[in-house]
């Protein structure tokens, strides 16, 4: 599946280049109306990305999510900032289908497992952002991509498969932001060590041809930003070459 992401900062559209708030792109689209864009390209789900709540979630910009929800034209997953059960609730009350869990994931498994065995495991996506040393360890990196947390990436899946962790969304921090393409080595080593879970993969995405390798990978779905607020190409285009076959 395609996904299309959007990130907002104080309701603005932006991106950030490998997760630094000072280099930050704004975009002057309405996210209402990118909401609407992408559903007629023919997207089934949008990526919430809450930067302004993953800052401070007091923030959180839980009435434009609900503004956006409220279409009813897809369906929503949404995180940033994370930090506790009323954050979880928050957005799932907001309509948010599932909530994107990163950082806190690593810091406080058990509670995050407490959550996925409340909620459900289809109510959870555990956002793993990594980085791979020079022996190839895939370790996790948190606090907005600041500090390595030591914890790798296999490790702790297995540690979330005992409650049956389903989704998860892994990014090579290396690639993000690039357009220069996506690790493709890591997804298809990820999904065949764990082929149960549903992977999305995301950063570096620049051009279809990316894309089209990343299906031969076999992982489950891909997140686009960057590529599609800068017109590299065509979401609907993007859809029809995964749907393809």
């Amino acid at each position: 599946m395609i996904i299309p992401a959007i990130d907002l900062i104080d309701g603005e559209v932006v991106r950030l280049y490998q997760g630094d708030y000072n280099q930050k792109t704004a975009y002057r689209y309405d996210p209402v109306d990118v909401v609407k864009r992408y559903a007629d390209a023919g997207a089934k789900w949008l990526h919430i990305v809450d930067l302004t709540g993953a800052k401070d979630p007091a923030k959180r910009q839980l009435a434009l999510i609900e503004k956006m929800v409220a279409t009813g034209l897809m369906q929503f997953q949404a995180g940033g900032g994370i930090r506790s059960e009323e954050d979880v609730k928050s957005l799932l009350d907001a309509g948010v289908s599932r909530v994107v869990i990163g950082s806190l994931a690593v810091k406080q498994p058990e509670l995050v497992k407490q959550w996925m065995q409340d909620y459900g495991p289809d109510k959870i996506v555990l956002a793993l952002d990594i980085n791979i040393n020079a022996e190839g360890k895939k370790c996790i990196a948190t606090h907005g991509w600041q500090q390595d947390s030591g914890v790798e990436l296999a490790g702790l899946l297995r540690d979330f498969q005992s409650v049956g962790a389903k989704h998860v969304l892994c990014t090579d921090i290396a690639c993000d932001g690039t357009l220069q393409g996506p690790n493709q080595s890591l997804y298809e080593q990820v999904k065949a060590d764990f082929p149960e879970v549903i992977w999305q993969a995301s950063g570096g995405i620049g051009n279809l041809e990316h894309i089209r390798a990343l299906k031969a990978s076999g992982i489950d779905s891909v997140i686009l930003g960057r590529s599609l607020l800068e017109g590299k190409f065509e979401l609907s285009d993007a859809i029809q070459l995964w749907e393809r076959d």
